[in-house]
C-alpha cells in the first residue's frame, strides 16, 4: 500500500528562497560533513526546496519541515569545471525556537526569518520531524519528487523517537529507540548509493554478515538520469562492539602484560576474531561476486589502475616530504602491478573496509557502511574493483590499531627506553598475528589466501597508506609516523 502526498503548491517565493540560501551559506561550511572545509563559496542555490505538511508537536505548535537540495560552488571551482557539490538539508521552521534545539539553529538561534516563517535548524534534530521521516517510509509513500520505500511485508514501528548519533564525518545518522538507524546521506548524486545497491544484493543472498536495509528514499526527478538515493534504514546493533575498539582493547592487554608473555597469551588476544573477521569477509565477498556483475582486468586498464596510484604517490610526496625518502620504493612496486599484465578478478566491494567498519555481535562479525570512500565520486564508488583492495584495507587498520596507542599514550616520553622499545615490538608482533590471522580466515572461506597475489595485495596496500599519510599531515599529525613507518616497511619489501 503506497499514498502520494500533493506537493504541487509546496514551494519557496524568491526572496524566501534566496534568504534560506544566504543562511545555508554560512552553516554549511561549520558542518562536519561539508566537503568544501577551508574553500570561499562563490554561490548557494537551491536546486529543490520541497515542503511537507504542517506538523504539530508536544504543545501543539506548527512546525514545517523543507527538504532542501543546495548546490555550493567555488571560484576555485569554477575556473577548473568543477560540478557544484549537491548538500540535503532537511530544513526545519518554527515560530520560537526551543533551547534544545537551538545547537541546530541555521543561522543565529535568537533571531527569526520573517520571510521563512520563523526559526530555522536542522530538522533532523527534532524528534518530531525524524518521526515523520519514519512515518513516510511506513507508508511507502511519495511526496513530489520523494519516493519512501520499505521492503514488502517488513511492518515499521512509527512510536520511536528519533536521535542523531554524534561524531560522523560525511553522513548523519538517527536512530529510533533501539530498533533502527537511519543513515542521511549528506552528498547525494544522482545513481543508486553503494550502501543501498550492495546491502539489497546482499540481502537478496541472505547474507548473515550485514544488517540488512529495512527501507530507503529516492530522489526521483525527470531531469536526473537516475534517481539519487537520499537515506537508507536498517536494524540498529544496540549491544554490538566494533572492531577497532575491541582491538585497542586487546593491544592495551598486551602491552600491560608481563615482558615473557606472548601477543597469544596476553589477555584479550585479538587473533581468534580476526580470523572470524576474515571469515565474514570472504563470505560478503563470494555473495556479492554471486549476485551483482565481475569482470576482469588486463593490460591497459592495469596499467591505468597502477597510473592512479602512482599519481596519488606524486602529489602527496610533493604535500609531504617525508614520504620522498620512499618513493622511489613504493613507486617499483606499483610498477610491478602494471606488469602483471593480467587477468585480474574484479567486482564490486566494500571500498572502504577497516576495524571502525566491523561491528561483533553475540552471533558474529556484522559489515557496516557499503558506501566506499567518502572523497570518491559516486561512479568510482560503483566500479567494480579487485576484493584485494578490502583485504589492504583491513591490513592497514590492523597496523593502525597496534601503533595507534604508541603514538597517543601521554606516559610514553615518561618511559625507559627499553619499556618503549618492547612496546614498539609488541605492537609489530600484535599486527603481524592478526594480519596473518584475517587473511588465514579469508583463506579457509574463500579456498585461496590473499598473499598469494602479493604484488597486488602490495600495491593495493601501499596506495591505502599513501593516503593515509595525506591524511594524517593534513588533519592529525601527531598519527602521520603510523603510515610513514608502514611506507618504509612497504618499500623495503
Amino acid at each position: 500500500m503506497t499514498s502520494t502526498i500533493d506537493m504541487a503548491h509546496a514551494t519557496l517565493d524568491g526572496r524566501a528562497a534566496d534568504r534560506l540560501a544566504e543562511l545555508l551559506a554560512g552553516w554549511l561550511p561549520q558542518q562536519r560533513w561539508f566537503g568544501g572545509k577551508g574553500r570561499r563559496i562563490q554561490s548557494v542555490t537551491l536546486a529543490s526546496c520541497l515542503a511537507t505538511p504542517g506538523i504539530g508537536d508536544d504543545h501543539g505548535e506548527e512546525v514545517r519541515l523543507w527538504h532542501v537540495l543546495a548546490q555550493v560552488t567555488y571560484p576555485d571551482g569554477a575556473n577548473n569545471g568543477e560540478a557544484p557539490q549537491t548538500y540535503q538539508v532537511f530544513v526545519g521552521v518554527r515560530r520560537s525556537l526551543p533551547d534544545r534545539l537551538r545547537h541546530a539553529a541555521i543561522g543565529d538561534p535568537g533571531t527569526a526569518v520573517p520571510e521563512l516563517g520563523g526559526h530555522c535548524y536542522d530538522g533532523l534534530h527534532d524528534a518530531h520531524l525524524a518521526a515523520w521521516l519514519l512515518e513516510r517510509l511506513a507508508a511507502r509513500d511519495t511526496v513530489g519528487p520523494l519516493r519512501f520505500d520499505r521492503f514488502a511485508g517488513q511492518v515499521l514501528r512509527t512510536d520511536l523517537r528519533g536521535t542523531v548519533l554524534t561524531g560522523e564525518q560525511s553522513n548523519t545518522s538517527v536512530v529510533y529507540g533501539d530498533r533502527y538507524i537511519a543513515k542521511v546521506f549528506r552528498r547525494p548524486a544522482p545513481g543508486r548509493s553503494p550502501e543501498l545497491e550492495l546491502g539489497l544484493a546482499l540481502a537478496v543472498a541472505e547474507s548473515p554478515h550485514i544488517a540488512p536495509p529495512i527501507g530507503w528514499a529516492e530522489y526521483a526527478d525527470p531531469d536526473l538520469d537516475e534517481p539519487m538515493t537520499l537515506l537508507t534504514l536498517q536494524a540498529f546493533l544496540p549491544s554490538a562492539t566494533d572492531g577497532w575498539a575491541l582491538a585497542l582493547t586487546s593491544v592495551r592487554d598486551l602491552f600491560a602484560a608481563e615482558p615473557d608473555v606472548s601477543a597469544a597469551r596476553a589477555g584479550a588476544d585479538f587473533a581468534p576474531e580476526a580470523h572470524r573477521l576474515g571469515m565474514a569477509t570472504a563470505r560478503v565477498h563470494r555473495a556479492l561476486a554471486a549476485t551483482l556483475p565481475t569482470g576482469w582486468l588486463e593490460g591497459e586498464e592495469l596499467e591505468q589502475l597502477a597510473a592512479s596510484m602512482r599519481r596519488q604517490l606524486e602529489l602527496t610526496s610533493r604535500q609531504v616530504p617525508q614520504l620522498l625518502p620512499y618513493a622511489p620504493g613504493l613507486g617499483e612496486a606499483i610498477d610491478r602491478l602494471a606488469a602483471l599484465g593480467g587477468p585480474l578478478p574484479v567486482q564490486r566491494v566494500h571500498g572502504d573496509f577497516h576495524l571502525g567498519q566491523a561491528m561483533r555481535t553475540v552471533t558474529g562479525w556484522i559489515l557496516l557502511d557499503f558506501e566506499g570512500e567518502p572523497a570518491r565520486s559516486l561512479t568510482e564508488r560503483r566500479a567494480m574493483v579487485s576484493p584485494l583492495k578490502d583485504i589492504a584495507g583491513m591490513l592497514r587498520s590492523f597496523d593502525y590499531a597496534a601503533h595507534h596507542l604508541l603514538g597517543t599514550m601521554s606516559t610514553l616520553a615518561d618511559q625507559p627506553p627499553a619499556a618503549t622499545e618492547l612496546m614498539t615490538v609488541r605492537a609489530a608482533e600484535w599486527a603481524a598475528r592478526n594480519r596473518d590471522a584475517f587473511c588465514r580466515g579469508y583463506a579457509e572461506s574463500l579456498g585461496y589466501d590473499p598473499r598469494a597475489q602479493a604484488a597486488v595485495l602490495r600495491a593495493f596496500e601501499i596506495d591505502k597508506a599513501v593516503y593515509e599519510v595525506g591524511y594524517e599531515a593534513a588533519n592529525r599529525p601527531a598519527w602521520l609516523p603510523i603510515p610513514l613507518n608502514a611506507c618504509a616497511r612497504l618499500a623495503r619489501h
